[in-house]
């Protein structure tokens, strides 16, 4: 596999009268390569996320794990992606949390015994195997979006498209969580307003603005200083 995620000129309107939310978009994330996505609110984070699995109507080209997307190829193409929504009840549709982390794996004919089985590491990791047999309905933002996350993770897929992880966490679910995915070798875009915590997972740091990139450099440092100026910030 040579690219994990790779937009080409990529632009992304939603009607044919709206103005471009993404122009021009090129970027490319290696196997394994663990890339920050920060940026403003509205700056296009969210959809760009949203558009590798063909979610919005793009133009150009994009590719995940060396296969161009397209009508024919999103169905596979999103069976290679994990996807954390920024809302976790978006993507949360079982009456208790075993049975929906679960059924990513059933979707893929592992039986649901299995399946479970497979599920509880990753529930333990994330530090909500004790949520097994809760309702979804009865847990907190910080506790839903863990469960998410472990949905979008329990596949083992080879890119993970997050959209604000770090959300509601509290701080020893942010550091759990972020030690978790700077431990995976799964390629990953990293949607986030949270720098701290994009510095302890990410090597890479790709800054949006307006539907553009402005910058996208390796220095955690570099980065820390571009957010404080852009934002008049020093904690954002």
């Amino acid at each position: 596999m040579e690219s994990a995620l790779s937009f080409r000129n990529v632009s992304v309107r939603y009607r044919p009268e709206d103005p471009f939310v993404l122009r021009g978009i090129s970027l490319d994330i290696a196997p394994g390569e663990k890339v920050a996505l920060l940026g403003l609110n509205g700056s296009g984070k969210t959809t760009l996320l949203y558009s590798a699995v063909g979610l919005v109507p793009f133009e150009g080209c994009i590719s995940v794990c060396d296969v161009e997307l397209s009508r024919a190829t999103e169905r596979p193409i999103r069976d290679n992606v994990g996807f954390l929504f920024g809302i976790p009840d978006d993507q949360i549709l079982f009456p208790n949390v075993l049975d929906d982390i679960s059924f990513t794996l059933e979707c893929r004919g592992i039986l649901r015994e299995e399946a479970q089985q497979r599920v509880l590491p990753i529930m333990k990791s994330l530090g909500i195997e004790t949520l097994a047999t809760r309702s979804p309905h009865r847990l907190s933002h910080g506790e839903l979006q863990r469960v998410a996350l472990a949905g979008a993770l329990v596949s083992n897929p080879p890119l993970l498209l997050l959209d604000e992880p770090s959300a509601a966490l509290d701080p020893v679910g942010r550091k759990e969580t972020a030690r978790l995915l700077a431990s995976l070798d799964t390629a990953m875009l990293i949607a986030t307003h949270d720098v701290g915590f994009a510095c302890l997972v990410c090597n890479r740091f790709v800054v949006l603005a307006n539907g553009v990139i402005e910058e996208d450099c390796p220095s955690s440092e570099r980065i820390n200083r571009h957010w404080h100026e852009s934002t008049g910030n020093a904690n954002a």
